[in-house]
């Protein structure tokens, strides 16, 4: 013992809820040492005794981070009195402090516990089998440290064998907060009725989408609704009653074979899709589900399997697909209350299968797509949510409200930013209330305490409301200025960049709606080089909802009356009277906002084409453009520079020729996105050139098309030039908050605020 050293060790990061206490005991029992670990509120605390050659293989395992589902993001080492202390253990949890430890997002359940429903008796088919590397985990902590006893699994008390297996330091349930087994554990029964035995449950909920029927079903992180997704009746059924009645359906596959029956998989999306993460993904498609699934998309955004349930379902299904779409009314947020579900999806399906266990942390699933070999995000919440984003600069006490449109609000704590889970529109009481409720959990579980408020510029977002009447100081940030920070922030970036950022709405210094900008800026600030030619948006918020509006308005501003020559499908959507009228409406600036936003040039041209003239859900019009493209030409529209402004005058009228001539609606839609492309290129080598920038950043929901993104990363990169683009935060409104908190801190540490 003489030559025995002692040392403490703090450790923080995503170091709870995955199995990492466990890990520790071992590694110290095979290098001879003594000692104990202990979770905090902050991370873990870890005592060893020991010999010098021990502790010091001990530290080199730790640092290798061996464990595939911990983020080791700080090691402290410390010298420490020596006790004598007789072998290793693992102590009960403390709470010292407001610092907060990582909180695991939920993971697909593994193949472990798949195996243990088929052999072990007490878990044969249990569709509630978990271990510390899968399982629910955000959605039912309700407090740090992460013990059960804050878990909503606090109500089921362990069996024997159940405890044994918690006890037990070298049983993979070591520790696994949410374990249980038939005897001890959640059941799942019939909405208002008793519990049922699962064997029957899976039996008669398979008959029911087998037959036709649609089923509103408990999930992980709130309710879903199934239908087979190979019958066109079930799944037009369901769109009527959930009044859906444009925007694709989510599908699960009953495994990766089946998958590739119907959707084409790269290596990249195969490695996405069956991560632990578990998303939908966004595929092509290879051979076509019911025709109300894409409703006339060429993809498909489809999952696999991710709860026990869902392999025990896909046992008993003939069917290797079926719809799994968020339980709720449209617009609204996911149903996560047994009671509210029935009230409410009893009217759209024809079950309403719950199971006893509360979903505390209400999560949807989260939306992904691959573009040029990597994952990226377009909606960010079950199995991402909450891991943070480690920031540059201190975060401490910052709240970010997000934007009004696929909202995410964030909070800052230390150098990190936790971003809430997908919230939704903020344009009904519903959502509202469930952002309202996320921020107050989200401060008692992470222990926050906001000091300072940043939030959209934008007078009437009800985020920015939100953050007005907090009485807090404010930091009002610019909508495309939180893009481009949102990107900087992902990738550690604290210097001045050429930052574009596309996208269909945000409130500019002038008082116009941005939304086709060319920056030039940091953290603290921007220039706006340039941007898009203003157009007017007749009917103002109507042109948003209604693409024809913005096809006439630049037809009218590129044209004139020789538009009325062409056969163009857009003028004959309306009467020429009613047309003419709005014409007038435009030359005097009667309600028609000038907008510079590329989401009104893609709704603009998908009008003119014919495509969409009406919306049913959001950005449906750049979708569908995007969707028309089957060709392969370099082609492209011309257009003009006018200064700091790009105009498309010129485009609109080649492409209308283009319409009335009936070219094909693949070579114009090719032929627009080209020019796009060319004029993103263009105008950034040009500012690299004056303002002697090498470092280019993309962001807005324009980068959502996976066309664009792919070609201008890959053109800018050919061109000597750095690309930042966004992937573990959506480029979309979904990621204004990391923008918005950044922007606060640089401001802050400037003291600027």
């Amino acid at each position: 013992m003489f030559n025995d050293r002692a040392l403490l060790v703090r450790v923080k990061g995503l170091v709870q809820g995955i199995g990492f206490r466990p890990f520790v005991f071992r590694v110290a029992h095979e290098k001879g040492l003594r000692g104990w670990i202990k979770n905090l509120n902050d991370g873990v605390e870890i005592k060893l005794e020991g010999e010098k050659s021990g502790i010091e293989g001990f530290l080199s395992v730790l640092k290798s981070n061996p464990l595939p589902i911990a983020d080791i993001e700080d090691i402290e080492i410390l010298d420490a009195g020596y006790e004598g202390l007789p072998d290793f253990t693992i102590k009960e949890s403390l709470s010292r402090s407001d610092d907060i430890t990582r909180v695991s997002p939920d993971l697909a359940v593994c193949e472990e516990c798949l195996e243990d429903m088929k052999s072990q008796p007490r878990r044969k088919d249990y569709p509630f089998t978990n271990c510390t590397y899968c399982g629910p985990r955000f959605t039912i902590v309700m407090d740090l440290p992460y013990d059960r006893e804050r878990t909503t699994m606090r109500v089921f008390e362990m069996c024997a064998e159940c405890a044994a297996e918690y006890r037990d330091v070298y049983d993979r349930r070591f520790h696994a907060q949410p374990i249980s087994c038939r005897n001890c554990g959640p059941v799942y029964h019939w909405a208002g009725e008793k519990p049922t035995p699962v064997e029957d449950i899976i039996r008669q909920t398979a008959a029911m989408i087998e037959g036709g029927k649609i089923v509103s079903i408990k999930g992980m992180g709130g309710y879903f609704i199934a239908c087979n997704a190979l019958d066109e009746e079930a799944v037009s059924a369901l769109r009527q009653r959930k009044k859906r009645y444009g925007k694709p359906f989510a599908v699960m596959f009953s495994g990766l074979r089946a998958l590739k029956q119907f959707a084409r998989v790269n290596e990249g999306e195969e490695r996405s899709i069956t991560s632990p993460r578990r998303p939908i993904l966004i595929l092509n498609e290879k051979k076509p589900l019911a025709p109300s699934v894409s409703n006339g998309f060429p993809t498909i955004g489809a999952m696999l399997p991710y709860m026990p349930f869902h392999h025990l379902l896909f046992k008993k299904l003939k069917t290797p697909v079926i719809v799994l779409t968020s339980g709720n009314i449209s617009e609204e947020p996911i149903a996560i209350d047994d009671g509210e579900a029935l009230g409410k999806l009893g009217s759209i399906s024809d079950a309403v299968l719950a199971y006893n266990r509360v979903i505390y942390n209400r999560v949807d699933d989260s939306v992904a797509m691959v573009v040029n070999g990597r994952e990226r995000l377009l909606r960010r919440s079950r199995g991402y949510v909450p891991a943070p984003i480690r920031l540059k600069l201190p975060a401490e006490g910052i709240f970010a409200a997000g934007a009004e449109l696929v909202n995410c609000f964030a909070i800052g704590k230390g150098r990190e930013v936790i971003l809430s889970q997908h919230i939704g529109d903020l344009k009904n009481m519903e959502t509202y209330e469930f952002y309202k409720e996320s921020i107050d959990r989200f401060g008692k579980l992470f222990r926050f305490n906001p000091e300072l408020m940043a939030c959209d510029m934008h007078p009437d977002y009800l985020s920015t409301r939100f953050a007005r009447e907090s009485g807090l100081p404010l930091v009002e940030v610019q909508h495309h200025h939180a893009h481009v920070a949102s990107c900087m922030a992902e990738h550690g970036l604290d210097e001045k960049v050429i930052g574009v950022s596309f996208d269909g709405t945000g409130y500019g210094d002038d008082g116009n709606i941005w939304g086709g900008e060319f920056f030039v800026c940091d953290l603290n600030d921007y220039q706006r080089i340039k941007h898009f030619e203003y157009m007017p948006m007749p009917g103002g918020d109507k042109a948003v909802q209604e693409p024809w509006r913005m096809g006439f308005s630049y037809l009218h501003r590129s044209l004139g009356e020789s538009m009325w020559e062409l056969d163009l499908p857009l003028l004959f959507s309306r009467p020429r009277r009613d047309l003419e009228m709005l014409a007038a409406s435009i030359d005097r600036g009667i309600n028609a906002p000038l907008s510079s936003s590329a989401g009104r040039l893609f709704d603009a041209v998908a009008a003119i084409t014919g495509l969409v003239f009406r919306t049913d859900f959001h950005a449906e019009a750049p979708m569908r453009l995007e969707a028309a493209l089957t060709e392969q030409h370099g082609e492209k529209y011309d257009y003009l520079e006018k200064g700091n402004v790009i105009s498309f005058v010129p485009m609109i009228g080649e492409l209308a020729v283009d319409v009335a001539k009936k070219r094909n609606i693949s070579y114009i839609s090719l032929k627009f996105h080209n020019t796009v492309v060319a004029v993103i290129v263009s105008t950034v080598k040009q500012l690299s050139l004056k303002y002697g920038l090498k470092k280019v950043v993309l962001s807005g929901g324009t980068f959502q098309n996976k066309f664009i993104l792919a070609k201008v990363e890959h053109l800018l990169q050919r061109a000597g030039l750095k690309v930042y683009t966004q992937q573990r935060i959506p480029s979309n409104d979904g990621g204004i908050a990391l923008g918005q908190i950044s922007v606060a801190s640089k401001r802050k540490e400037l003291k600027c605020v």
